[in-house]
């Protein structure tokens, strides 16, 4: 759907020019988005794409412009016009006096990075949004809320930080990250050298990787995360099957995401006894025994293979552990391979004995 860009047109002007003849006429009952013209960024990009999921914005028009008389007759205005009024659709991030997070209007929500145009429609329309999408149409309150929260943590409050100038650390980085979505949005602007500049263009196109990324991390939740949660209760409940420690889980099938899913159910269990190896096949069909880390973004374990195994394979390792069929340690102590089942077991719980 093709983006409109106003520069300097007076509100008479876009009026005569969308309601002049009957085809118009038609078009003046679409609801208008508005939005700033000149440089884009990946924030309003996405929140007019997220916008135009909503069944009563399918069809709307993107306005690009910083004429006030003109964003005024938008439905919904985005990233301009220096106000933040959810009452009137009016969601700009950029005045003095706006320094709200995702927990400052929704205090159950821990994120406190400063929001975006695109954080602050899916803080109001993120539920509805999500709840569009197919995969999710029909799920239950728990599933959406889990991936609205998902979905926040790890895609959309990495755009609000960026758009607010907020840095990811406080030191200085060891090297740049120059291929994040926001960057990519970047450089899809005209460049300064180009003779026939087409920002419309580029603009459609932001909207579109913006919201092609967008729907893919939600089906990824969708479809892959949260699916994994089942399996790894099951093999929580399952624990002392495995070993009489509770300690080692064996999960039904490998591959799944189930770090933050283990993490969270431990808590929600309150499990005293922290879990420390996970076994699962692997595309091979080979055993895998893996560390449990301390959070799901930790390289350090609970409790890591023994550190005698790390960096050994095949015979070597088999000769110096005792036990049969073992293929590898990494070097790191963090995950080893075996061929049986049996093998991979054996490799946990010896490396447990190391704690008691």
């Amino acid at each position: 759907m093709k983006v409109q860009t106003l520069k300097n047109t007076p509100v008479h002007k876009m009026t005569e020019m969308n309601c002049g003849n009957s085809d118009a006429k038609r078009h003046c009952t679409r609801r208008r988005i508005g939005t700033h013209n000149g440089t884009f960024h990946c924030d309003e990009a996405l929140a007019c794409f997220l916008l135009r999921q909503l069944p009563e914005n399918k069809d709307a028009e993107i306005i690009r412009t910083r004429n006030q008389a003109v964003l005024d007759m938008c439905d919904i205005v985005v990233d301009v016009g220096g106000v933040y009024d959810p009452t009137k659709h009016r969601y700009d991030h950029h005045q003095r006096s706006f320094s709200h997070s995702m927990n400052s209007l929704w205090p159950d929500k821990p994120w406190m990075t400063k929001l975006s145009s695109a954080g602050l429609v899916y803080l109001h329309f993120g539920e509805r949004i999500l709840r569009s999408i197919k995969s999710i149409a029909d799920a239950d309150d728990s599933k959406v809320q889990a991936i609205f929260d998902k979905v926040y943590e790890n895609f959309m409050e990495e755009i609000d930080a960026i758009d607010n100038g907020i840095a990811q650390c406080d030191e200085k980085p060891r090297y740049l990250i120059t291929t994040n979505l926001s960057s990519r949005v970047k450089h899809l602007n005209p460049d300064w050298m180009d003779l026939n500049p087409d920002e419309e263009g580029g603009f459609q196109k932001a909207m579109e990787l913006t919201g092609l990324e967008f729907l893919d991390r939600v089906n990824y939740y969708s479809n892959s995360w949260w699916p994994a949660r089942e399996l790894v209760e099951s093999a929580i409940d399952r624990r002392f099957e495995v070993d009489s420690s509770g300690e080692v889980l064996v999960f039904q099938q490998g591959g799944c995401p189930w770090k933050e899913h283990l993490f969270a159910l431990e808590e929600s269990k309150k499990i005293d006894k922290s879990i420390k190896y996970v076994l699962y096949t692997d595309q091979n069909g080979k055993w895998r025994v893996q560390c449990v880390p301390v959070s799901s973004n930790s390289f350090t374990n609970r409790l890591s293979l023994l550190e005698k195994w790390c960096g050994l394979r095949n015979e070597e390792l088999c000769a110096l552990s005792g036990i049969a069929g073992c293929i590898f340690v990494h070097a790191n102590g963090f995950i080893g391979g075996n061929e049986t089942y049996e093998g991979a077991l054996q490799m946990a719980r010896m490396s447990l004995a190391q704690a008691k």
